[in-house]
């Protein structure tokens, strides 16, 4: 992105700050700004020195750091005399002074001849920092005499850099440290801020950067802070309001956040009766739509118009607002799953005429013409093409209205993408003058099936006003997937390409999630992000590799994650994206450690769930019951803070059984292998002074028989009713239940002599 300028405050330059060590004590030439919740103290040499939050007297900052609250940066040593002394390179120029003006701060820098003017909101529940615009002394300009460009010639201004103490927990997305007596944090008011963090001793160092070129002038940070997690949320809540931003606390707070969700690309008006029926009999509150089951884009590489599908939908968005209503009043929320940032590669935006605001790379200038005409060629350019993409998909250049792939390239002079052929993705061949400037096309690195939108162009504003009119139809929430396609910086512009669509919507979603995250996207994605899928050989392992160990840092950020997502792989055929068969499929104990860890910390799963596919299974119902159960759980908030932490555990396992009374109970189960040549899944556990094994065929259908001499009673329920045997052998086509006083290890030798005497 040709506009936009690299951060210049550097950790190099916060450690110099923070190796300025004093007591900071209170002087009369201080600046206090005070509210209800906290107290802010300034030195006049632009240091804060004091944060207090007022219910619990907590000292919010590290001991002794002189840090200044801002900074300005330059690409470079401007007026003559600075770039004598000087090298040229970026240089940050730190805040040595201030003074206040009514509601405004008015603040000068080290060498730099200007003064920045920064208002300050002081609100009840927070603080908002604005960069009104600069001042120069009469005297001083003079420094910049004869020099034709804008003053003072700023190319980024640090907002606000907060050096706070460390406490128990930091939340590196919301840009929070806090405990129950305190809780601070440096947040954004609008998408165009780069909130960041950097560490040091004894804590960290809270920062907010302004870029030109993106809003400098009028850009804002707020710091904002309580006593514990519910005030400091109490206090964001108010942020949001009073700065028409998205909800996020009120999002996290809704009783709606934790429930899981089933996901379909198959749904349409024949079959919506299906779809219903399943999530009901999953007790699913629930369910995420694809969007190419809404419009005649069917994948990604004809993504961009957002159009009904005429087919299916033959009044067009009134046929999708009444099948949306349909799932509604069965009590289910739809929500839609998107890709915002991309753009198929066979999509009207790219063919016959590609559009100009499809995201470049990297920029070069033809140094020569290019005439219309010859299918192969070369194109000779002014720029080194060093480094350009070499995977042959991604080999795409743009001039004008055509895209050209290219073979090779040259790095020494004079430059040429060689083995050059025109007309790339049915783009329409054009001639291109001397001097044209073009670019290698941003193609998205999954699949190459589309590129992505540049988003300092209107082209995300376009695409949004067509989601959100499909998303009007009645969806409630939403799934922001290639989230991360975005050029940089991705700080601003990930959470940005989200807010442009979201702030589209006639009413806000419910929640959202999305495949990528930034600090502002916190505002609006309450729901994070959610896992991609995991084959069920390793399953279990991935869980805790990924999900339950994002999950506490996700809770430092007052946010839950998504467990899933999670396939329904079919016995005896191969999982997504892998080349092996797997033998056993998806197991409800699969689904049940999964749900059970998501549980444990607040958290729900999101699982792809199409009726044609599912009810392939032969354990489709057991995995479906295992959802209600847990679903149910999650809505009746019925775990205890002890059951949450036992859930946590990395290794061991536990089934949620249901009793004679019709009521769960948690147990700790451990599981058997090789019961009948490992065609049977067994869990064993102790209940009632009594070892009880669940079992089920894996496969199919079937009955099972034991040795001889071992006593046992086999239950569909652990209290139900006995079940018979027939030839000695009995059904476990589904889920059963034996009990027996027998010990683990005679449960254990007996179980491996089990054998499937028939299959049903």
């Amino acid at each position: 992105m040709s506009m936009m300028v690299k951060s210049t405050f550097t950790r190099a330059s916060v450690a110099f700050c923070l190796a300025a060590i004093s007591m900071l004590p209170a002087s009369a030439d201080d600046v206090v700004f005070e509210n209800k919740r906290m107290t802010l103290r300034i030195g006049e040499n632009a240091c804060a020195k004091s944060l207090v939050v007022k219910a619990t007297g907590e000292e919010c900052l590290q001991s002794g750091a002189a840090v200044p609250l801002f900074a300005s940066a330059q690409i470079r040593p401007f007026n003559n005399q600075t770039k004598l002394i000087h090298p040229s390179k970026r240089m940050t120029y730190r805040a040595n002074r201030l003074r206040r003006d009514g509601d405004k701060l008015v603040v000068g820098f080290e060498l730099a001849p200007y003064e920045a003017i920064v208002k300050v909101d002081c609100r009840d529940d927070y603080m908002v920092f604005t960069l009104e615009d600069f001042i120069s002394d009469t005297v001083q300009e003079r420094q910049y005499r004869r020099l034709v460009m804008d003053v003072p010639p700023v190319a980024g201004f640090r907002i606000m850099q907060l050096p706070v103490a460390e406490r128990r927990n930091f939340g590196d997305w919301v840009n929070a440290a806090w405990d129950d007596k305190a809780a601070v944090a440096v947040m954004s008011v609008d998408p165009f801020s780069e909130v960041d963090h950097e560490d040091c001793a004894g804590g960290r160092v809270l920062t907010a950067d302004l870029q030109r070129g993106m809003k400098l002038r009028g850009g804002s940070a707020a710091i904002v802070a309580g006593a514990g997690r519910e005030a400091f949320l109490d206090a964001v809540d108010r942020l949001e309001a009073d700065y028409a931003l998205p909800r996020g606390v009120a999002a996290r707070r809704s009783p709606i956040i934790n429930a899981s969700i089933c996901w379909s690309d198959t749904l349409y008006p024949g079959n919506v009766d299906q779809h219903i029926e399943l999530a009901k009999r999953g007790g699913f509150r629930l369910m995420l739509i694809y969007y190419t089951k809404f419009t005649d884009d069917y994948g990604w590489a004809t993504i961009g118009d957002y159009r009904p599908n005429k087919k299916l939908y033959p009044r067009g968005y009134d046929d999708i607002r009444d099948m949306l209503g349909k799932i509604r009043a069965a009590g289910i929320k739809p929500g839609l799953h998107l890709l915002q940032t991309h753009i198929g590669l066979r999509s009207r935006y790219v063919t016959p005429v590609a559009d100009p605001r499809l995201n470049h790379t990297r920029t070069f200038t033809l140094s020569a013409p290019l005439p219309c005409g010859t299918n192969e060629c070369e194109i000779a350019v002014e720029e080194n093409p060093v480094d350009s993409p070499r995977h042959p998909k991604c080999r795409v250049l743009q001039f004008g209205g055509e895209l050209l792939h290219y073979a090779d390239y040259t790095t020494e002079p004079p430059y040429r993408f060689t083995g050059c052929t025109r007309g790339h993705c049915a783009t329409r061949p054009q001639e291109h003058p001397r001097g044209q400037v073009g670019g290698v096309l941003d193609v998205s690195e999954f699949a190459a099936f589309s590129c992505y939108i540049n988003q300092q162009t209107s082209l995300q504003d376009e695409v949004a006003e067509k989601i959100a009119r499909l998303y009007d139809c009645g969806f409630e929430f939403c799934y922001m997937d290639g989230s991360e396609g975005v050029n940089p910086p991705c700080g601003v512009n990930v959470s940005y390409a989200q807010w442009r669509v979201a702030r589209k919507f006639a009413t806000p979603p419910i929640f959202t999630e999305g495949a990528a995250k930034s600090h502002f996207g916190w505002h609006l994605q309450a729901g994070a992000n959610a896992f991609d899928v995991f084959p069920p050989e390793m399953f279990k392992a991935k869980i805790v590799e990924y999900p339950q160990a994002s999950a506490p840092l996700m809770r430092r950020n007052f946010t839950r994650l998504d467990f899933g997502w999670w396939d329904v792989t079919l016995p005896g055929t191969k999982p997504i994206n892998r080349d092996y068969v797997s033998e056993t499929g998806v197991q409800p104990d699969m689904w049940e450690w999964g749900t059970s860890r998501a549980a444990a910390w607040d958290c729900p799963a999101a699982i792809h769930l199409n009726p044609g596919h599912f009810f392939k299974h032969p354990r489709a119902d057991d995995l479906l019951e295992v959802m209600r159960r847990w679903e149910d759980v999650r809505a009746r908030n019925w775990l205890t803070a002890e059951q949450k932490e036992a859930l946590k555990s990395p290794t061991q396992e536990h089934h949620l059984l249901v009793n004679g009374k019709g009521e769960y109970e948690l147990v700790p189960v451990r599981e058997i292998r090789g019961v009948a040549g490992g065609c049977v899944s067994a869990f064993l556990f102790s209940r009632n002074g009594r070892r009880v094994v669940m079992m089920w065929h894996n496969t199919g259908k079937g009955r099972i028989s034991f040795p001889s001499g071992f006593t046992f009673t086999l239950r569909k329920e652990p209290d139900g009713e006995p079940l018979a045997a027939e030839n000695g052998a009995f059904d476990i086509s589904g889920r059963v239940y034996i009990d027996t006083d027998a010990s683990d290890d005679v449960v254990g030798a007996v179980l491996s002599e089990a054998s499937l005497a028939a299959s049903l």
